[in-house]
């Protein structure tokens, strides 16, 4: 997802898959990619049945106009520094699609924060946007409820084809063996940015080892500067991180039928790694515990930080100040050697999908936009805009995305890349680990030590919630 800012989405810009673009959202998605807070808990056993059975009664309309053959309701999320960003950048294109056809769309840019809930409750109800945007890594959760239209073959046929895009992030829509819940509009992964300038002045070469990121950032920690920005209070790239880390440390949240294993010491080695770049390391300010909404990325681009595990963006920075070529990526470094088990993975399989409202009382017009997003001459001016890679295969392979930045990413896309789980559960994964996160941050920030048998007693927490 995310985060977009994501994304992923995942989140953030960025998410789930976001933040998405980072955002955030990623989750970037992503982003995005979450932001600031959860308001509510994800999908829980109870809330699952609830939905399907919402999802089963159907004969809703939509809450923005769905009724009218000339109007659309879609949710975005948050792919940029902030929602005024993405109006500026979806505004012009939704002028265009109107004036091709007619459909007039009322747009509705999300925060990641709020974007989960708000989708849960919309097929809880049964009156929703006709299109929304979603972090692949909800991709599996929300196709269990039953309130997206499948992407069936004939369904797909209708926006071009699964031909168009991109294999892993088709593979990113939905549960295996089962018709996509949606199609891939961003495609995202994560990396290590980092400050040219401030890494020329130290006399620095970026980073190829976990170990060599941390001293790095002890170099480069100096009075209100610090060598490394994290999103402490965000779930979704807290998540992010855990399952990027994790696989390095071969970390599995999930066995291969489905069920929850959170607590492995796979997982608390690479969480304790994580959190300590606040807490034992002191690399990242305490503040950065309670930063949700992008404040890390403005950190970065502000010079207040040396180094941003994000999503792919460019808007992010751009938009901030920055300038090309002010910043660098390379992958997310590893722990070298790598521990027994662990994989060359150094980022999840980031991105934001598209999706119809099974609900819509315009699906024939919700299929044209979603072909109209998802179209070369689109996925080109909105993947640019964002910094973030096209999900169809023609418009990746344009040069505009052959900058220094999108090699890297397309490499670790290619090469060092695994999708989070495609589980009902994720959703709930998501918020439960994510919280539990969140809660060990603030006792880093606080000055408590977060030992080994408290981030397990945490992990343990958030398993037991996902039975409930």
């Amino acid at each position: 997802m995310r985060h977009p800012t994501s994304p992923a989405s995942g989140h953030s810009a960025t998410s789930s898959g976001d933040h998405p673009p980072a955002t955030a959202p990623t989750s970037r998605p992503g982003r995005r990619a979450d932001r600031p807070r959860r308001t509510a808990t994800a999908l829980t056993a109870g809330a699952a049945a609830l939905l399907l059975a919402a999802a089963a009664c159907g004969g809703g309309t939509t809450s923005g106009g769905g009724g009218s053959s000339k109007t659309l309701t879609y949710w975005a999320s948050n792919q940029g520094t902030d929602i005024a960003a993405d109006q500026r950048v979806l505004g012009p294109e939704l002028a265009k699609f109107e004036k091709q056809t007619g459909i007039k769309v009322k747009l509705e840019v999300v925060p990641w924060t709020d974007l989960l809930n708000r989708i849960l409750a919309a097929i809880t109800s049964g009156q929703g946007p006709d299109v929304l945007n979603i972090g692949n890594t909800w991709s599996a959760s929300l196709q269990a409820t039953g309130g997206l239209l499948p992407f069936d073959a004939k369904t797909i046929a209708e926006v071009g084809g699964a031909q168009r895009f991109v294999p892993a992030a088709l593979a990113s829509a939905g549960a295996k063996g089962k018709d996509p819940a949606a199609v891939p509009l961003y495609s995202l992964a994560y990396g290590l940015y980092y400050n040219k300038k401030m890494f020329a002045d130290a006399k620095l070469a970026p980073p190829k080892t976990w170990q060599e990121m941390v001293d790095d950032g002890h170099r480069l920690t100096k009075g209100n500067v610090h060598g490394i920005a994290v999103e402490g209070a965000s779930i979704p790239e807290n998540v992010h991180a855990a399952f990027n880390i994790g696989q390095m440390y071969g970390a599995d949240f999930f066995t291969p039928d489905g069920k929850p294993q959170f607590a492995t010491p796979q997982a608390v080695a690479a969480i304790r790694s994580y959190v300590g770049l606040l807490g034992t390391e002191k690399i990242a300010a305490p503040g950065n515990a309670e930063y949700s909404a992008n404040q890390s990325l403005n950190d970065f681009a502000t010079g207040k930080a040396a180094m941003l595990m994000w999503q792919a963006t460019t808007s992010g920075f751009t938009n901030l100040g920055m300038k090309p070529g002010e910043w660098g990526v390379v992958p997310i470094p590893a722990p070298s050697p790598l521990p027994p088990g662990g994989r060359p993975v150094t980022s999840m399989v980031a991105g934001i999908n598209i999706a119809v409202f099974k609900n819509t009382g315009n699906r024939d017009g919700a299929l044209k936009f979603v072909k109209f997003m998802t179209g070369d001459d689109e996925q080109k001016i909105l993947n640019k805009a964002y910094g973030s890679l096209p999900s169809v295969t023609a418009a990746q392979n344009d040069p505009a995305f052959d900058t220094a930045d999108l090699k890297v990413f397309k490499d670790i896309l290619a090469s060092h890349a695994a999708p989070l789980p495609q589980v009902p559960a994720e959703s709930q994964f998501e918020t439960a680990v994510g919280t539990a996160m969140k809660e060990l941050f603030a006792d880093a920030a606080a000055g408590r030590a977060v030992t080994d048998g408290e981030i397990r007693s945490k992990l343990e927490a958030a398993q037991q919630q996902m039975a409930k």
